[in-house]
């Protein structure tokens, strides 16, 4: 059977950022390093390629710090804890490294300096999300407040209304934060926000490569796990964009080709936690069906890099 043409948009950029890069090479070090098993709290970074590819290299994932084993190292995960977990772990005589983006860290830190300056927080984030527990486990219990929406603005119930400062988890989507941002400062015109935006670099340019290319085509993959935050906005951007179809998929496997059936053309990225291995997988499968001619959208170009702990790069640093 001939096959059809299709064009295939494959942005750029698109995939792993420096945090998640950083985050696995600490899992990777520290296995070689300390031998296998070492205990991971929570997935390292929401995707299931990467989690199982460091398990089979000797990584334990596990929910919750009670589960580890005091004579083992212990490596907390890329989205931040609360300050309670390394002080748990402290008092176990842990030996723990944490993996948490620098720009994550960021937000943990201007969160501490706000409440020092005697503000009430309120971070704009998804509940239940790994980052948002981590950046309001850093104040004490009813010191951070959380808003998801413009309709949440309108009711959260603040201490003094002159002594709030506002900051956010990185993965948002870029412009549904600003519509939050703006309702926040229309009701709480004194309310303080960070000098620099908390949303990471690699969030918003991905939500831009999408953008660029949601208009050219009929359909938008985004490889990515449905529990990755990052992943799910690049759907909702590439929809709002004005792309008529956009799908989740954590695999090629998962790809609905019946829903594909007539396009032309398709745009291809990947979250921030996604190797570039699955998104080559997809693009294996699209050229086994179509006669594919592949462009690439390039809208930024990145060359962050951040040092992993220096545990890791000292020479002898034995388990305890």
């Amino acid at each position: 059977m001939k096959k059809m043409p299709l064009t295939l948009y494959l942005a750029s950029p698109r995939g792993f950022c420096a945090g998640v890069d950083r985050a696995i090479s600490i899992v990777e070090m520290a296995i070689e390093k300390w031998g296998a098993p070492v205990y991971v709290r929570h997935e390292i970074v929401h995707n299931k390629h990467v989690v199982n590819t460091l398990r089979d290299k000797g990584a334990v994932f596990v929910e919750e710090l009670d589960e580890c084993p005091d004579d083992r190292p212990v490596i907390f995960s890329a989205h931040g804890v609360p300050k309670s977990v390394p002080a748990a772990a402290k008092q176990r005589q842990m030996l723990y490294v944490d993996a948490t983006c620098p720009l994550v860290s960021k937000v943990h830190i201007e969160t501490q300096r706000y409440y020092e300056q005697g503000l009430q927080m309120i971070l704009i984030g998804h509940e239940g999300h790994p980052e948002t527990v981590g950046t309001m486990g850093q104040l004490p219990s009813g010191e951070v407040l959380l808003v998801e929406t413009v309709e949440d603005v309108a009711t959260v119930e603040v201490r003094d209304s002159n002594k709030l400062a506002y900051v956010t988890q990185t993965t948002l989507s870029v412009d549904d934060s600003a519509d939050v941002i703006e309702a926040l400062k229309k009701r709480f015109p004194n309310i303080t926000g960070p000098h620099k935006e908390d949303i990471c670099y690699a969030t918003t340019n991905r939500q831009e490569a999408v953008k660029a290319i949601a208009s050219k085509v009929d359909a938008l993959i985004v490889v990515g796990a449905p529990n990755s935050s990052n992943s799910l906005r690049l759907v909702e951007v590439g929809s709002r964009a004005g792309c008529v179809y956009a799908q989740l998929v954590q695999s090629a496997d998962d790809i609905s080709w019946a829903d594909l059936d007539g396009i032309s053309t398709v745009g291809l990225t990947a979250g921030a936690s996604a190797p570039d291995i699955l998104v080559e997988e997809v693009i294996n499968a699209f050229r086994s069906r179509y006669e594919l001619q592949i462009e690439t959208v390039e809208t930024s170009r990145e060359d962050v890099e951040f040092k992993v702990p220096r545990i890791l790069r000292e020479e002898h640093a034995p388990v305890t």
